[in-house]
């Protein structure tokens, strides 16, 4: 006797099913199943998973659950597919019983999603009868054609279709589905009704039952997070009856017990169900199926693949090559093709030179395929690894057979013609995107939970469903605050760590009720998407090996497994990345060609330019890849970069990890020469040399490894891996080999064991050297184009972002402090993006609003055949009145577009709005177009014919500046010429230490501060409580910040739009952004004349103020000149004070001043 389950739902039946695989074959082990299957709605997201899954429960029970694949599909009797009409769907249950049957309903599955798709995925009969074979097919539930038929009292008709579907699939593969989970049919008849009916077809068909119980969750007690889910969803709220629910708690994994008793008059469907499984046999095919690469005549991959290695070596190297570097390619050729993997590197190679040949931005390199000098020789990579000290082994091991990942960045604009190419090329039914799915995370889940129990709540007794919503919306906030920011954070380990989430749940009944639901739910699939990168090739079309689908998003064609999964097919998986900062040297190189003629090409700009590494010694490093921030000013300001290899350690370096462990400070210190290296032994000191001892670089562990103890490339490999995710077996077998080897090598054992214990420390914040180098190339090219061309680069940066309007404050106000003014439009200079002019930057015309890419063109074009406009009457009378409208002309206008011409704004104004200028002009047009040549057209340009236009001159009245300014705001959604609060900086600087900049770069909170800005973007809101609350932005020169404020009656008068105010609060910062909680405002009357100059105040301790820090506090000021005064205060111990005003005018809002000041006094200085 057994019974195996062949209709199941998991989490991939999206908010419908809960069951996680795994799960379910762990039960299906516990509870002696010998098979068990996975039927999602219309999908086969987890046919790989469930594979996986059987051979893992295996390994760790010693019980073999046979993997069955299926799929419960929408089957459609309109053969026309019609798309006017909601379609009439029934379910249908298939299941592979072959590996051609696998692949048929692959097929079977894709079609429906990608061709059929209208509401749900649609099968057809005729698509039955072409993908039948190797397939068994069943009924389905109460929602199935045949029991609908029964359902209607249409038994003749129920076999008829009964028949139609057997004759479909092979003899005796087709079956009659009973259910029993205690519910009734639309027309009230019982299950066991229904059953007997069912049978009753079965029998006169010819055909067998089998029963299944249709699960959606594991267990009985799985029944209300099921529900949950359903209602996150649909939308709905747990307490509505009028929803769709399941009607009871009786569709999960039922025992072999429980289903034969609810099939008590059915043993021989229970019994069939092990018939079915084992009919089915389906084994995943793993093996490679790389596409076939595209070769000339004679060629094989092999040999295609040596020719253009050894063609890439003669161009890098020269000819001969030189022994190191010809070795070490003989030496990775032979693992590539060794490992089967020539066609690999062809593939990429051809796309790279496309996409070059296409003048689209290629990356130099990521990730550890920069180890490997085969990738440098073929131009998939710009960094050589010998020089460098990179390895092939942690790219590719002799030792470890796995497919090669190589990863490329592109120009962010144009990375999808380059996917294009690759259909192009291969195909486009064998190239796809792939899909991705989002799983609930803690606060999700608490969000999501609280918004569909809250009518159930207590706080719920007594409101209307709107309040009780909001309120529970409100104590899902409060959850979701006490769980924190801890990436990865679970709901059990915030109970543990968070003593005040403990007691409110624990006192609460509220906040435990909507824990508990989410803890049920967390982890669970939400949503699926599409993965930003990954792109799969296939030999053969994709649907010949998954299951494919439509982007419900893009509507582009996607696979229906997660790119965890295709690898382990066999499959190419690339990733395409669209990398911003190579948009920003195409344009940047297009700018200066355009500028000043000079051609630049990004790969042949040096590492070692001296002027670059100037730049970033000075903090200038705003648009720089990678290296913006406070952090890295803070990194260079105490370890000036002056190598290469000093940027590639910086790259390493700051990242959370090390920062956090103060593995930073220790290299810091001894990179400055406080405190000494230290290489353990002098043989060791070649490979630690370059970060002064310290194994900075996963490499490092590989080469220390390699020398000392003789480890081969792939055992030091194997180290690396277990050492960074802490896999104790592992390491324990390799640390008796590491320490015999350093003995037999002559190393002390008290050596060797003290590098182990440093590297296992290291191993947790090493990384990877190749990714590091290859990055840093990016940074030294950003930082040559800014050293050498700021105006064309920061062009380029701030176009980059055109768009995004929180980084062009940021940006702008970089260059307006850093000498490259920011100007407005001109409609004589400005390109459609930010132009790059001798004496700034001026702003795109496209970045005007109501003025488009086509407005533009037609500017452009018109000023470059027929020369300058003079006047804004020249340009109306020249350019087509069809490219723009009244607006788009007073949009240009306001934002100082025609200032050049000499005219004021107000008076440009006057002329749109009181006079017929747009109307003379557009009917001149007109007279033109229909070939009426006037008597201004005959005679414009000849003064002496008295038919010149009459054009007003300029009468040198202006809006007064605030109104110029709210202007440029109102239509470039920034300020350009000048920011209102800029006069006030150095007031506003005494009174806040942080600007919205600042806050911006911030990842944790600030409990206490004041905070000043100008106030915009007010929003008056009702709260729970029936009292007013706003939200707003606090805006200065450098970024603006979302403010809310619930005592708005208190601060009705500070919070308007255009006031500059003073708040005092909390900075925020959560997985939803970041906001100041706004609780004292006060507004601040500050008039430009009454702005005192910024002055710096150093505040020091008299301990440390000795006669060499004096002199080296005055080299350092003295290094930073500007128009700001400096205060010196040097504390007593005793409590008093003295101040003395320095001989010095410094720029007081140099970031790398401050740090070299605070690095001088070891932090104990206070800056303002």
């Amino acid at each position: 006797m057994a019974f195996v389950h062949l209709h199941n739902h998991t989490e991939y039946s999206l908010l419908d099913g809960l069951t996680h695989i795994k799960d379910m074959v762990r039960r299906a082990a516990e509870l002696d199943m010998p098979a068990v299957a996975v039927t999602d709605h219309g999908v086969m997201s987890g046919m790989v998973e469930l594979s996986d899954a059987c051979d893992a429960v295996e390994k760790e029970t010693g019980k073999r659950v046979k993997p069955i694949f299926g799929c419960e599909v929408y089957f459609t009797t309109d053969e026309s597919l019609r798309k006017d009409v909601k379609p009439k769907l029934y379910h249908l249950l298939l299941l592979a019983k072959t590996n051609e049957g696998y692949h048929n309903l692959l097929k079977l599955v894709s079609e429906s999603h990608v061709d059929n798709f209208y509401y749900k995925p649609r099968t057809t009969f005729s698509m039955l009868q072409k993908y039948g074979h190797g397939i068994i097919g069943s009924s389905a539930c109460i929602a199935g054609i045949i029991p609908k038929l029964l359902d209607d009292r249409r038994f003749d008709d129920a076999v008829e279709w009964a028949k139609k579907f057997a004759s479909c699939f092979d003899e005796g593969d087709f079956y009659i589905e009973l259910q029993n989970q205690g519910i009734r049919t639309d027309a009230g008849f019982t299950q066991t009704e229904l059953n007997h009916q069912l049978t009753a077809v079965a029998k006169a068909a010819g055909l067998k039952t089998i029963a299944t119980n249709d699960f959606h969750y594991l267990l009985k007690e799985d029944a209300r997070a099921q529900d949950i889910m359903l209602c996150i969803g649909t939308g709905a709220m747990v307490n509505d009856e009028k929803r769709m629910k399941f009607e009871n708690d009786q569709f999960y994994m039922k025992t072999e017990e429980e289903m034969r008793e609810a099939m008590a008059d059915f043993p021989e469907a229970c019994d069939n169900t092990v018939e079915v499984a084992e009919k089915c046999h389906v084994v995943l095919e793993r093996d490679s199926i790389l596409p076939r690469f595209p070769l000339p005549e004679g060629e094989t991959e092999e040999s295609w693949f040596r020719k253009r290695v050894q063609e890439g070596l003669v161009k890098r190297y020269g000819d001969p090559v030189p022994a190191e570097a010809q070795e070490r390619a003989d030496y990775e050729m032979g693992v590539i093709i060794q490992q089967g993997f020539p066609a690999y590197f062809l593939i990429v190679q051809e796309y790279i030179e496309w996409a070059r040949s296409q003048g689209i931005g290629v990356g130099p390199g990521r990730g550890s395929a920069a180890g490997a000098i085969v990738a440098y020789a073929m131009g998939i990579t710009d960094l050589d690894p010998l020089p460098n000290g990179l390895l092939f082994e942690r790219f590719l091991s002799p030792e470890r057979v796995e497919m090669p990942d190589i990863d490329v960045d592109f120009e962010q604009g144009r990375r999808e013609e380059v996917i294009n190419h690759i259909k192009d090329v291969y195909g486009e039914d064998h190239v796809s995107q792939v899909i991705t799915f989002g799983t609930l995370q803690a606060k999700n889940a608490v969000r999501d939970t609280a918004r569909v129990l809250s009518g159930t709540l207590q706080l719920a007794q007594g409101l209307d469903a709107d309040l009780a919503r909001k309120q529970a919306y409100g104590l899902g906030d409060r959850i979701c605050k006490m769980i924190g920011d801890e990436l990865g954070i679970t709901i059990d380990k915030a109970l543990e760590t968070n003593p005040d989430l403990k007691k409110a749940y624990e006192t609460e009944p509220d906040v435990k009720t909507i824990i508990d639901a989410a803890r049920s739910i967390e982890g669970h699939v939400r949503g699926e998407g599409v993965h930003a990168c990954a792109t799969i090739i296939c030999r053969d079309p994709m649907s010949d090996h998954v299951p494919m689908k439509r982007d419900t998003k893009g509507g582009g064609i996607i696979t229906q497994y997660d790119g965890h999964y295709t690898p382990d097919l066999g499959l190419l998986k690339m990733d395409f990345l669209g990398l911003r900062t190579l948009d920003v040297l195409s344009i940047a190189c297009r700018n200066i060609e355009e500028r000043t003629g000079q051609k630049i090409i990004p790969e042949e700009i040096p590492t070692d330019d001296p002027l670059a590494f100037k730049l970033m010694q000075s903090g200038n490093m705003d648009g720089l890849f990678q290296v913006e921030g406070s952090l890295y000013v803070s990194l260079f300001a105490r370890l000036p970069p002056t190598r290469f290899s000093d940027v590639v350690a910086s790259i390493a370096l700051n990242r959370p990890g090390p920062l956090e462990s103060g593995m930073v400070e220790d290299y810091i210190q001894v990179a400055s020469g406080k405190t000494p290296a230290h290489y353990y032994d002098d043989r060791l000191r070649p490979i630690l040399e370059e970060t002064f001892g310290t194994m900075v670089y996963q490499e490092q562990i590989m080469q220390v490894s390699m020398a000392m103890s003789g480890f081969s490339a792939g055992k030091a490999d194997k180290l690396r891996k277990a050492m960074g995710k802490k896999k104790i077996d592992v390491m324990r077998q390799l640390q008796a080999d590491w320490n015999s080897g350093a003995v037999e090598n002559g190393y002390a054992l008290e050596i060797a064991e003290k590098i182990w214990d440093d590297a296992e420390k290291f191993a947790k914040y090493a990384f990877n050297k190749s990714h590091s180098a290859a990055y840093a190339i990016l940074v030294m090219r950003t930082a040559y184009l800014k050293a050498h061309y700021p105006n064309d680069f920061m062009a380029a940066v701030l176009t980059s972002y055109m768009g995004n309007t929180d980084r062009l404050i940021r940006y702008i106000a970089s260059c307006n402090h850093n000498g490259t003014p920011v100007l407005p439009p001109d409609i004589n200079s400005s390109r459609a993006e930010f132009t790059p002019v001798d004496e700034g930057i001026r702003f795109g015309l496209v970045g005007v609003r109501g003025v488009g890419q086509n407005v533009a063109d037609a500017i452009i074009a018109e000023r470059e055949e027929n020369g300058p406009f003079s006047s804004l009457h020249d340009f109306v009378n020249r350019v087509d009145a069809k490219a723009y409208n009244r607006k788009t002309l007073e949009a240009l206008i306001k934002g100082g577009a025609f200032d050049s011409t000499g005219y004021t704004r107000k008076q440009m104004m006057h002329f749109i709005e009181e006079t017929p200028l747009l109307e003379g002009a557009a009917k001149r047009q007109k007279d033109r177009d229909r070939g009426q040549v006037s008597m201004f057209d005959m005679f414009a340009d000849d003064a002496d014919s008295g038919f010149q236009e009459d054009v007003p001159a300029p009468d040198g009245v202006e809006w007064d500046k605030r109104t110029k300014l709210a202007y440029e705001k109102e239509i470039m959604g920034i300020y350009v010429s000048e920011h209102p609060l800029a006069p006030y900086e150095g007031t506003i600087s005494r009174l806040s230490k942080f600007t919205m900049g600042d806050l911006s770069e911030r990842t944790k909170e600030i409990r206490n501060a004041v905070f000043v800005g100008m106030v915009s973007n007010v929003v008056v809101k009702l709260t729970k409580r029936g009292t007013k609350m706003a939200t707003f932005t606090l805006e200065d020169t450098t970024g603006s910040c979302e403010c809310i404020c619930f005592k708005y009656d208190e601060n009705a008068q500070v919070i308007q739009e255009d006031v500059i105010a003073k708040v005092k609060g909390k900075f925020e910062v959560n997985d939803r952004g970041s906001q100041i909680m706004a609780f004292e405002l006060e507004a601040l009357e500050l008039r430009e004349e009454d702005a005192r100059p910024r002055h710096l105040e150093l505040s020091v301790p008299s301990r440390t103020f000795d006669q060499n820090r004096s002199a080296r506090l005055s080299r350092i000021l003295r290094s930073y000149p500007g128009r700001d005064a400096v205060v010196l205060m040097v504390q007593q111990a005793d409590g008093r004070r003295f101040r003395a005003e320095l001989p010095v005018s410094v720029d007081a809002q140099s970031p790398i001043m401050k740090a070299e000041i605070r690095d001088l006094f070891e932090q104990e200085v206070m800056i303002a």
